[in-house]
């Protein structure tokens, strides 16, 4: 029976093929669900080799760490047309070589073995399945570019009911999707199970959703009504929407999340809405995976894209995709009114106390932080010595309030880092259709500022401290601090707060960045 259907679904392929390009077509069956693996067959053909190399990526786009995927592959095999076995041998730690007849259909079976619940990770129990599109399909080595086909097979298991993703459904079909190419396939993460969906809610008249896995108990239109107006803001930084529909995917309780191009996958649970400050929290969270569309997936570093799957695409830009994420996620929130003045300027004090306090701020810069880490971790802290590195995380959002203050001082609150973003994605994703490189961001920087932003960027290739009143003096902020001692350890606490007495430009300047 397994033989008629492969030939059925060969017979398709040649048909497919019969057009040019070679095709592919996996399917994810989950008959051991309760043991934490999928099944995973794939379909080919039009190949004109007599052998292909299979490759399992490395790492997945906006998680900078090597996973090493292909260490959960177990079981793999090929077949052909006629179900006989086909040579296979596995060449290096993530790739195989498979003898197949040139042109002719063949199958892949293997499994993928799961024990990790992460953002980053596939998992897969007896209630519900997170697939890592990187950490389950492989893709034929030099050919990241051929259009891909997924279907899920989860008919037979009662928990499986729903199917949340990124990718475009293949049309009449509710558990078949496409995608043009692996890099698009790789940027959609697929969830699986007994999914409750939130009120959605339009912007600008694109739907924004919000499907998950283990919502909570929470009051589920007020949380839809408040992170509207926090993405309402991050559409006005940009001024344009790039997609017809845009997904948040919750996919439990946890911590962490990942951006893409038409969803994020978040870890969440409603349960956690108890406090202004927890609501603080996951909107700050929210916000910056949201924005994280605009900037690195649309606004990216030159390095990241075409992506190098095996070694990890490396960059000294972090700091911009990762840390001035961190401070449009703040402004976004704060310019929605969800949080108040001082909630918001504690956001950044706390990033400051937190950079200020680490060893590290004298022996790594953040070009380095951003190229160094996937060796150092995403917070500086899985290295050799943790207290020889930062985190962009921490110094990035503050060196980009800095930043946008120099910018707005020089230009007379004209430009601002608002109007530097929008500039960047209007030519070098919409125009140039390319990613930037350090000097051109510096370069329009010192556009909207109308001077040369040296001094400036010195704070984010050297270890120079940073000059804190200085830029806060001018939107009429200043910045304190208090030593503290806590489990025995001397920290400095800092706080910034609004002078008492502002001049006319000093105010012009906070209530446009603050939003009031």
């Amino acid at each position: 029976m397994k033989k008629k259907i492969f030939c059925l679904s060969c017979s398709i392929l040649l048909a497919a093929v019969v057009i040019g390009q070679p095709k592919m077509q996996y399917t994810v069956s989950m008959p051991q669900a309760a043991k934490g693996k999928f099944h995973i067959t794939l379909d080919a053909a039009g190949f004109s080799k007599d052998s292909i190399v299979l490759k399992m990526p490395n790492w997945m786009p906006g998680y900078y760490q090597l996973m090493n995927y292909a260490n959960t592959v177990d079981s793999l095999a090929a077949f052909n047309q006629k179900g006989k076995a086909l040579s296979v041998s596995k060449i290096n730690s993530n790739s195989w070589l498979i003898v197949t007849t040139k042109n002719s259909p063949f199958r892949v079976t293997y499994q993928i073995n799961t024990n990790r619940k992460f953002v980053a990770n596939s998992f897969i129990d007896s209630a519900h399945a997170y697939i890592v599109p990187a950490n389950n399909f492989m893709y034929v080595a030099s050919m990241l570019q051929l259009p891909v086909q997924v279907k899920i097979n989860s008919f037979n298991e009662p928990s499986f009911k729903k199917i949340a993703t990124g990718l475009q459904r293949v049309k009449e079909k509710t558990n078949v999707f496409t995608a043009p190419n692996f890099d698009i396939l790789y940027d959609c993460p697929i969830l699986i199970g007994d999914l409750k969906e939130l009120p959605p809610f339009t912007v600008r008249g694109v739907p924004h959703r919000f499907i998950g896995y283990k919502m909570g108990s929470f009051d589920e239109v007020l949380f839809m009504n408040t992170l509207q107006k926090a993405i309402e803001q991050g559409v006005n930084i940009i001024d344009h929407i790039p997609f017809k529909e845009y997904t948040f995917i919750g996919i439990g309780p946890g911590r962490g999340g990942i951006e893409h191009l038409n969803n994020t996958t978040v870890s969440f649970s409603g349960n956690e809405l108890k406090t202004p400050a927890d609501i603080n929290r996951i909107m700050n969270f929210l916000s910056h995976e949201y924005f994280h569309h605009y900037n690195v997936k649309r606004i990216r570093p030159v390095e990241l894209g075409p992506f190098d799957y095996d070694k990890g695409s490396k960059t000294t830009q972090l700091w911009i995709s990762e840390g001035l994420s961190v401070y449009f996620e703040y402004l976004m929130v704060k310019r929605a009114k969800i949080v108040d003045r001082q909630l918001f300027l504690n956001n950044l004090a706390n990033n400051i106390t937190a950079h200020e306090n680490n060893l590290g701020k004298s022996h790594q810069s953040l070009l380095q932080a951003s190229y160094n880490t996937w060796s150092d971790g995403p917070f500086g802290t899985s290295g050799v010595d943790k207290n020889k590195a930062i985190s962009y995380y921490e110094k990035g959002p503050v060196v980009g309030m800095l930043l946008d203050f120099a910018i707005r001082n020089a230009s007379k609150n004209k430009f601002s880092l608002d109007n530097v973003m929008r500039f960047m994605y209007n030519e070098y994703y919409q125009r140039l259709q390319r990613g930037f490189t350090d000097a051109e961001f510096q370069a329009a920087c010192e556009q909207m500022a109308g001077k040369s932003l040296a001094n400036e960027f010195e704070y984010i290739s050297t270890t120079k401290e940073l000059d804190y009143q200085k830029y806060l003096g001018y939107a009429g902020l200043t910045l304190t601090s208090i030593e503290m001692e806590k489990a025995g350890q001397k920290k400095v606490q800092y706080t910034i707060s609004v002078l008492p007495s502002l001049n006319t430009d000093q105010l012009a300047i906070l209530n446009s960045w603050l939003g009031d």
